[in-house]
């Protein structure tokens, strides 16, 4: 699954961003990298851009982008369980 086939407030695991040259590095640069956990918060009313929030802040991506970025969907509690265990590792 990639990221742009996410519905708004579904959560995501970042497992690959794909892509190559100077696409992938721009998305690793702001910090879509794997083992992240994303939010899909908003789709543009034209369904281009999306915005996304991961690591604590916002990011607007185009649509064509989010199709570079694999991820694993996981529940909203998952995600709590997840950010719980990267807590205790502190």
């Amino acid at each position: 699954m990639t990221l742009d086939e996410l519905k708004i407030q579904e959560y995501g695991m970042i497992t690959e961003v794909k892509g190559s040259g100077a696409l992938r590095q721009r998305l690793l640069d702001m910090g879509i990298t794997p083992h992240t956990k994303v939010m899909l918060k908003r789709i543009a009313p034209f369904g281009d851009p999306i915005t996304i929030v991961l690591r604590g802040y916002e990011l607007t991506i185009r649509k064509e982008d989010g199709k570079n970025i694999m991820i694993t969907p996981i529940t909203p509690m998952t995600s709590m369980t997840l950010i719980e265990d990267e807590g205790a590792g502190k």
